[in-house]
């Protein structure tokens, strides 16, 4: 017999997103949102489309949600598939294959970065594997802005596409942009992480927007590329920045 699948979906004021989302995991046995108390639709859109909504608070952090999301899910494997993404026809049917065959393996999938409806192949957001399909048992997540998700079994790729799409506006990116750059700093506060203002202020930004411009030659997705990479290098600094002045102010620095 074929085994279950749980995709699991974290959501917030996701009513833009979230009913293409469930359409692309309805092949699935269970589609689970985690909701953290949006005040949108978001809610009464996936009850409509079927999915088990369970409201529960991520007060920022990932991790908690992701492993609060994992004892809700009532299936042997779970995926991971976040709102402003889409899990491809080819994508369906090798979990499909998966879950028929019983290959108790941890899955790494292709995702496919989409930008304000510009292609954009290269740099900040050329193409990643991202660990999201796996058996629920042996399952760990770990961090807080970026989480880390991880198994005890064997990890391999497979070949279909998650699309993600990333932002829909440069309002909703700058807004992620001031977010998570401060998650990040108080992160990297709580981890002890020193900042030295010529290093990390300075030299970093600069060493990241070489690495996504040139050595992940987003210079090849034009305009948008040299947008992105710059965004990436006023990323990194201000992540710095943020955690500069939350030590200055503890008087550690």
């Amino acid at each position: 017999m074929m085994s279950s699948i749980s995709v699991i979906i974290l959501a917030k004021n996701e009513e833009q997103h979230i009913k293409d989302c469930i359409e692309s995991a309805q092949f699935a046995d269970e589609v689970l949102i985690i909701d953290d108390y949006s005040m949108d639709k978001t809610v009464e859109i996936a009850e409509s489309m079927g999915a088990r909504v369970v409201s529960h608070a991520m007060d920022g952090d990932w991790s908690q949600q992701r492993r609060f999301a994992i004892n809700m899910a009532m299936s042997e494997w779970i995926f991971f598939l976040d709102a402003d993404e889409r899990i491809s026809i080819e994508l369906q049917r090798e979990i499909q294959d998966v879950l028929d065959k019983n290959e108790i393996k941890a899955y790494r999938i292709k995702r496919s970065n989409v930008f304000h409806h510009n292609k954009v192949t290269h740099g900040v957001l050329r193409p990643d594997y991202v660990l999201r399909f796996m058996p629920k048992e042996g399952c760990h997540i770990e961090g807080l802005v970026h989480e880390t998700i991880s198994s005890i079994y064997p990890e391999t790729n497979l070949q279909g596409y998650i699309y993600h799409y990333t932002y829909d506006n440069w309002h909703q990116y700058f807004n992620k942009f001031n977010n998570y750059t401060t998650l990040a700093a108080k992160k990297y506060k709580e981890d002890g992480k020193s900042c030295s203002f010529i290093k990390d202020i300075i030299i970093r930004p600069s060493w990241a927007f070489f690495k996504v411009y040139i050595l992940d030659k987003g210079f090849l997705d034009g305009k948008m590329g040299f947008i992105l990479s710059i965004n990436h290098y006023f990323y990194t600094m201000t992540k710095y920045v943020k955690l500069y002045y939350l030590l200055k102010s503890n008087g550690r620095l």
